[in-house]
């Protein structure tokens, strides 16, 4: 049993080795994904640069790569490779849970598969990256890995990808960046050169409420959850405005310093990284709705959701 249970994993890895390519910057070689026809996804620490970048194949041949764009808050990079010639390799849509098997794949300066083997111990998050910047979700594994795994793919025993692994490149853990939060980065770097943030123009700290101040909040969390800490309600707390921008769209909407803000679209903000993550992306440009409190009374406003531009 022992021995058809090593096969099959062998076999999981070996199906998986032609979309896990050898990223060649100007750092010692490191591993990418092929996302997409002729698109590798690598960490920026992998590529090394803008300029002598190459990708190497599974067979050997190799092919010049250019950098796209990368994401600020991950950290990872999108490569264009003309030429490439290799499927792509799928996300897994089955739910990651602490305690499945899983393997880590990526290439040794030779180009050759090395592969890794832990289980999930650790899904936690946000991870702060940076100032204003955190990833929303990320995975910890007990499988050893180095350097060369940055960039790497991270694995199911069904053989669709769990996340990338990121090996020292996030400051200085040993992370898996879930597979969704990859693919959505990377979908927004192709698409505008970088991932877009939205921007209100304030600044923000959380809050707890008092109880005769505390609305009755139903919506969702960020992800869908409350947020909220153990044993609080969904309105216990809310986002202090400490300092509103000049200029910018939260100052145009009427926003105050001293509003809570309680939900964005319907949604629950019970931090300021609640607020950034629902930021991020499709709602640049749009209008939305923020609910907040004033004088302890619930308010909603309408407010275009500007783009950070640094």
């Amino acid at each position: 049993m022992l021995t058809e249970f090593s096969n099959a994993l062998a076999d999981v890895a070996a199906a998986a080795a032609p979309s896990v390519v050898q990223v060649q910057g100007r750092r010692r070689p490191a591993t990418g994904l092929v996302y997409a026809p002729d698109v590798v996804l690598t960490t920026l620490r992998a590529a090394g640069g803008e300029e002598g970048i190459r990708v190497r194949r599974e067979d050997g041949q190799t092919a010049d790569a250019e950098l796209a764009g990368w994401d600020p808050a991950t950290s990872l990079a999108v490569l264009k490779v003309a030429g490439l010639d290799v499927r792509p390799i799928h996300p897994s849509t089955a739910p990651v849970r602490v305690g499945h098997l899983a393997l880590a794949l990526a290439r040794s300066w030779t180009n050759s598969l090395t592969v890794s083997a832990g289980v999930v111990s650790v899904i936690g998050g946000p991870l702060p990256t940076g100032r204003r910047r955190s990833i929303a979700q990320v995975i910890r594994t007990t499988a050893p890995m180095h350097e060369g795994f940055s960039g790497g793919a991270f694995i199911g025993t069904d053989g669709a990808l769990i996340g990338v692994t990121t090996a020292i490149s996030i400051r200085g853990s040993h992370v898996v960046i879930p597979a969704g939060l990859a693919w959505q980065a990377a979908a927004g770097v192709l698409a505008h050169g970088r991932i877009r943030r939205g921007y209100l123009g304030i600044a923000g700290q959380p809050v707890a409420l008092p109880a005769w101040q505390r609305p009755s909040i139903e919506g969702p969390g960020p992800e869908g959850e409350g947020s909220a800490a153990a044993g609080e309600a969904p309105g216990d707390r809310g986002v202090l405005v400490v300092a509103v921008t000049d200029g910018g769209p939260a100052a145009a909407t009427g926003v105050l310093v001293g509003d809570v803000l309680m939900t964005l679209n319907g949604r629950r903000l019970t931090s300021p990284d609640d607020l950034l993550e629902l930021l991020a992306g499709d709602l640049v440009g749009q209008s939305s709705v923020l609910g907040l409190l004033r004088g302890g009374q619930p308010i909603d406003v309408t407010i275009q959701v500007g783009e950070r531009v640094r």
